[in-house]
């Protein structure tokens, strides 16, 4: 994933983590097609794209999603889906264990990490799940979290699901929300 797309995921939660404490949700739209149509962010029931904090730039995206503003039946969290370059998804035939591997090497923890130190990033399990790979992750910034790893439409698609220090999202509802997102992004985006 480019430096850009790590930095700009950076700025771009901890500004919506801060409008999900203030506000508990997010009033927008629910899907959102990015890049000139190249793919569409689909969102799970209960929650919403904000698109004044989503960006493009060239060919990828990082697009943020919290719970609407409507409804209290899902649990409050940050949502991110940050969408690769055309052809990106090549990375995906390595294979589960390939990407494991990676991801939990020190190169593959600075790559997940938001300033880009290892040492920030424990990966506490990789599996497979259909065509992607979920990653359970402890940041040193953010704590526990679940984040999803998948190839759509030829490119790499990674999505994530925090909560807040004040609304803290469990793992086991990261991990339903991850599932959820990774469903929705799957049908929305069918060839």
């Amino acid at each position: 994933m480019s430096t850009w797309i790590s930095k700009a995921a950076a700025l771009l939660c901890a500004l919506a983590l801060a409008a999900c404490q203030v506000e508990g949700g997010f009033g927008t739209t629910r899907s959102a097609p990015v890049l000139n149509g190249a793919l569409t962010v689909a969102v799970p029931a209960g929650y919403c794209v904000d698109r004044g904090a989503s960006r493009e730039k060239g060919d990828s995206a990082v697009v943020i999603m919290g719970r609407c503003a409507d409804t209290a039946s899902v649990p409050p969290a940050l949502v991110t889906v940050a969408v690769g370059q055309g052809g990106s998804s090549g990375v995906m035939t390595a294979g589960g264990k390939a990407l494991a591997a990676f991801f939990t090497s020190p190169q593959g923890r600075a790559t997940l990490s938001r300033d880009g130190r290892a040492r920030d990033i424990r990966v506490i399990e990789a599996i497979g799940a259909g065509d992607a790979l979920l990653l359970h992750l402890t940041d040193r910034e953010v704590g526990e979290y679940w984040r999803g790893i998948v190839g759509l439409k030829g490119r790499l698609v990674t999505v994530s699901a925090t909560g807040t220090p004040a609304v803290p999202l469990s793992p086991a509802e990261g991990r339903k929300l991850i599932d959820r997102l990774l469903a929705a992004m799957t049908a929305a985006n069918r060839s």
